[in-house]
């Protein structure tokens, strides 16, 4: 039988029963059923996968569930906000940023990332930051979202 993990999501602490190397995008969506956070490239790579973890940004799906600590907090799409008031949210909305939107969740966890670590990033530190991959190309309105997102951040404004 696979041991037993205990992990801290969304605010919640959960014990799952799982083997030790599956990787936390898994436990996530299927044991958990929290299907925001999305599967793409399966290697790292495209960042449809970002949870944070303790505030940061983290690809899902190379990190095996063993490599968490119960204490760190992880937070997924679902546990940004549970009305859609987070800035970026607000942001994407007001934009229309997202094309298909498959890889929204994702890059709006980068993104909050980001915002936490430096509420005023210039477009350098975007492009350095959020390195998500979006085939439909909305980059430049992931750009303005999150430019956006600080600015209501600073005015302190929640829908």
């Amino acid at each position: 039988m696979p041991p037993l993990a205990k992990l801290k999501i969304n605010g919640e602490t959960v014990d799952i029963t799982v083997d030790a190397e599956t990787p936390l995008l898994w436990v996530i969506r299927e044991q958990l059923g929290l299907t925001g956070t999305k599967y793409a490239c399966g290697i790292g790579v495209c960042g449809a996968c970002t949870v944070h973890i303790d505030g940061s940004a983290v690809r899902s799906c190379l990190l095996p569930v063993s490599a968490v600590d119960p204490a760190q907090e992880i937070v997924t799409i679902e546990g940004l906000s549970s009305d859609g008031s987070h800035p970026l949210q607000q942001a994407w909305e007001e934009l229309d940023v997202p094309q298909c939107g498959y890889c929204q969740p994702g890059m709006i966890m980068s993104a909050a990332a980001l915002l936490n670590q430096n509420p005023s990033p210039t477009d350098a530190d975007i492009d350095a930051k959020v390195t998500n991959i979006c085939r439909c190309g909305t980059y430049n309105r992931v750009r303005r979202g999150i430019h956006l997102a600080a600015e209501i951040n600073k005015r302190g404004e929640t829908s």
